[in-house]
């Protein structure tokens, strides 16, 4: 897909044009790089199919963008991009990357200490010449060392927003092979994690080397590493790694268990198969005195020959889930159907891409009963955030939309801001007309561990707070969670009866799986926000769900399972 090389672009031109004091263009292009990056297809079949009509329609695209879209499409490069990239001599997509650095800091360093790349920088850094310039000191240089460090992190493991229409790719081009009677792609990306090194696939076939032979010349493969009868190994344009196993059909189920893994889990699963007098392999479950194959070809085969009951992929971590089914007693996890809405999704009024009518409809089609419109507050000023007269306007216009439903329902909220003092950005007289108040932290983020945890708890004890916005605060490879007492605030939470976000967009995934477990085990309701800023970016809800799976979360935790009439059970003012 072109979409996040196109997006990446977009980004990196806005960069340039904000290190030249352009005003307005920056944030188009940002604004297009958003929407592109969260379409739910590839940008090339739009523009086959509809040209440049169909790039126009791309919400914040326009006439102008999609030119160099189409431009990019047709030839691979952008003149325009190349040209700017001359004039500014500084690798700004590496540097940005770098949380506590934006253009601007980018480039002062550059005509202060010539740094033009992360080489540059992390060299500068640990040289302790950042600290040294006025306006930055110990304390930025050593968040910049900190950044370097979850840079680093990120190259490694990418993002399941951006591994998983890559493996789907993969998967949708062996599977038109008459060969292949299945392929899937398994290891951590089946398991859901929230990151992922590789991307493996496993393929069922008797006739591997046309399956060895399509896979290593796929047209996203950059380079092929290894090539052998029934394995394969390849680096892709965007510098992921991916491997291909090919097993006979019946090998799959234990296939599939092994190629799964977590090793840990196979490791566990190992042990009671010896115990009970077999040899478990990826080849297959054979007794270890005859070496005979015990019948079975799915992994819910193999676990009842190990008298153990089916485990999902998301628990295959050895964090209990083994003991757990020797006692019959793995729970129904929540899946992706029993979602009936949204929480948590930005508007163009703030800082989305679509109308609220648009996003509305989104939600209709997705099968939901209600969509909480939850636009950013007052002090978000680089979000566009609402003034409370333009708030009052957009619950006016929502109740007015709702007119128009039947069997849905808007709900009026905000993710309001909470203020250095635990307070929140709007006063009672505008809070109490909200359906739903989202409180979250979008400052001070290097706060103390007594500073965050007091800010938060006062805001939980807030009576018109509703649910706690991505609690911890972490961008997943770029920053890490708050300096928070999370038990503390869980215990706040439960006395006044508020309940905690998953913020299901890709770089978030807040609350994390194992902060979600522990969550309901102490009777925490949670909601799952998509975060969405665009309509496309609705469809993050599956990250969510993955995640709550991989929480042991199942549908009674998880507020957004339950229908339009029971919601006023915990969202009083409904």
């Amino acid at each position: 897909m072109k979409n996040l090389e196109l997006a990446k672009i977009f980004n990196e031109i806005a960069d340039i044009l904000e290190i030249q004091d352009i005003q307005w263009k920056p944030q188009a292009y940002r604004k297009a790089a958003s929407s592109i990056a969260s379409l739910s297809i590839d940008i090339e079949k739009i523009y086959k199919k509809s040209g440049l009509k169909g790039l126009d329609s791309i919400p914040g695209v326009g006439k102008h963008l999609a030119l160099k879209i189409e431009e990019y499409l047709k030839t691979g490069k952008i003149k325009a991009y190349k040209q700017l990239k001359k004039k500014v001599p500084i690798d700004l997509a590496e540097l940005t990357h770098i949380e506590f650095l934006g253009p601007k800091k980018a480039k002062r360093l550059y005509k202060e200490l010539k740094i033009k790349n992360i080489k540059d920088l992390e060299k500068a850094a640990k040289a302790g010449k950042i600290a040294k310039l006025s306006g930055f000191g110990e304390k930025s240089q050593q968040d910049i060392l900190e950044g370097l460090g979850m840079y680093k992190l990120g190259k490694k493991r990418a993002l399941l927003n951006i591994a998983l229409p890559i493996a789907k790719e993969i998967i949708q081009s062996l599977n038109k092979l008459k060969e292949v009677k299945s392929a899937e792609y398994v290891g951590s990306l089946r398991r859901m994690k929230e990151t992922v090194r590789d991307i493996d696939i496993l393929v069922i076939s008797n006739k591997p080397k046309k399956v060895i032979q399509t896979f290593t010349s796929l047209d996203n493969v950059k380079k092929v590493l290894a090539k052998g009868p029934t394995k394969a190994s390849v680096v892709l344009k965007n510098n992921m790694h991916s491997d291909l196993r090919v097993l006979k059909p019946e090998e799959k189920g234990a296939g599939l268990l092994y190629f799964i893994g977590s090793k840990e889990h196979n490791i566990a699963l190992r042990k009671i198969a010896i115990e009970k007098g077999y040899k478990l392999s990826e080849y297959g479950l054979f007794s270890r005195n005859t070496g005979k194959r015990i019948p079975g070809t799915s992994e819910k085969d193999i676990y009842k020959a190990l008298s153990l009951k089916y485990i999902p992929p998301e628990l295959r971590e050895n964090q209990g889930e083994i003991e757990a089914a020797k006692k019959g007693k793995i729970p129904t996890l929540i899946s992706i159907k029993d979602i009936k809405g949204d929480f948590h999704v930005h508007s163009k009024w703030s800082d989305g891409s679509d109308s609220i009518k648009d996003l509305a409809t989104t939600a209709k089609k997705l099968g939901y009963q209600y969509l909480c419109i939850s636009d950013h507050s007052k002090s978000e000023k680089i979000a566009n955030g609402l003034s409370e007269s333009n708030l009052l306007k957009q619950i006016k216009l929502i109740k007015k939309l709702n007119k128009n439903f039947r069997g849905f329902k808007l709900l009026a909220g905000s993710e309001v801001d909470i203020l250095a003092d635990g307070s929140l950005d709007y006063p009672e007289k505008i809070l109490k007309q909200l359906d739903i108040v989202i409180g979250s932290i979008h400052s001070r983020f290097k706060s103390s561990k007594q500073e965050m945890t007091k800010r938060i708890c006062t805001a939980l004890e807030n009576k018109h707070l509703n649910i706690l916005g991505h609690p911890t605060g972490r961008l997943i490879n770029q920053r890490k969670p708050y300096n928070l007492d999370l038990d503390q605030v869980f215990k706040v939470a439960l006395e006044n009866k508020k309940h905690l976000e998953l913020n299901a967009f890709p770089n978030r995934l807040d609350l994390s799986d194992t902060n979600l477990k522990e969550a309901i085990e102490l009777g925490l309701k949670i909601s799952i926000g998509t975060d969405a800023h665009s309509k496309d970016q609705m469809n993050y809800m599956k990250f969510g769900v993955a995640t709550a799976r991989r929480g042991w979360c199942q549908k009674n935790h998880i507020l957004n399972t339950f229908t339009l009439k029971q919601l006023p059970k915990y969202f009083k003012k409904l």
